[in-house]
């Protein structure tokens, strides 16, 4: 089965507000805060060609608590593979080995250009416990240009895509193994899994962010046309980091999390 990143996920809990701003400070793009009245849950996307990121949390106060957000640490914690038949995925899935649980379908009311639309979605979870480093799933999109807008896909600091996800663990051979079984990834998208030591190697001192938890989504990579771009809004926000000309790392310490920037 072949693997196509849909969307990674930073878990903000009841912290969105701080993400949103700590992300738009970085020089993306945030679409207007999503609502999915079925889950509970609120978004906002960083919408990219072929992928894009969201920060998902609860509002304060809800009448609905997604309890799946509160289990799962803050930060990365969601990789997301695109599906076009979200019950021929779950046979997929569960056909590797996996447990998944029934496709839930939900959407999230949107409002563009003064208009009144209705995004809708398939999800293949799968459970809680398949793997140690964050949630993994499939997301069938019924209404895919409702999500990739073409004034949506152009952010201030240069940002392109995602092109990988670094999963820390202390045992990088088992746990690449069983990221294998998923499938093949294709040629756009990169998982790489790393003990601590390879991430000290690559990220300095900037790979203790998260380490209290040693099985992670520790880093995710983004491609720009000027890494520099985020190096300068880094600085700005006072966010831990490191840079040379074609390349930056920043620190996000409220969210245990790296984000990588290459050009």
């Amino acid at each position: 089965m072949t693997l196509q990143l849909d969307h990674v996920v930073v878990n903000t809990r009841y912290e969105t507000d701080l993400a949103a701003e700590l992300f738009a400070g970085l020089g993306f793009q945030l679409t207007p805060r999503g609502y999915h009245p079925t889950l509970g849950s609120i978004n906002h996307l960083m919408v990219f060609e072929h992928a894009y990121f969201e920060l998902i949390g609860l509002p304060p106060g809800g009448d609905k608590v997604r309890q799946e957000l509160i289990d799962s640490p803050l930060g990365l914690n969601g990789l997301v593979f695109a599906s076009t038949d979200a019950e021929s995925t779950r046979n997929n899935v569960i056909g590797a080995g996996f447990d998944a649980q029934p496709v839930q379908h939900f959407a999230r009311p949107l409002q563009i250009d003064g208009l009144d639309h209705e995004a809708r979605f398939s999800a293949v979870r799968l459970a809680l416990d398949s793997f140690d480093a964050g949630r993994v799933y499939y997301c069938q999109h019924h209404t895919p240009e409702l999500i990739w807008r073409r004034d949506w896909l152009t952010h201030a600091n240069g940002v392109l895509g995602i092109v990988e996800l670094t999963i820390a663990s202390a045992d990088p051979a088992a746990a690449a193994a069983r990221y294998d079984r998923l499938g093949k990834l294709d040629n756009g998208f990169a998982l790489s899994v790393a003990d601590a030591a390879t991430l000290a190697q690559r990220f300095g001192e900037l790979a203790g962010i998260g380490a209290e938890r040693p099985e992670r989504f520790a880093a995710v990579t983004l491609r720009s046309r000027d890494p520099q771009l985020v190096a300068e809004r880094a600085v700005a926000l006072g966010l831990p980091h490191h840079s040379t000309r074609d390349r930056v790392v920043v620190a996000l310490p409220a969210f245990g999390s790296l984000i990588e920037v290459i050009a």
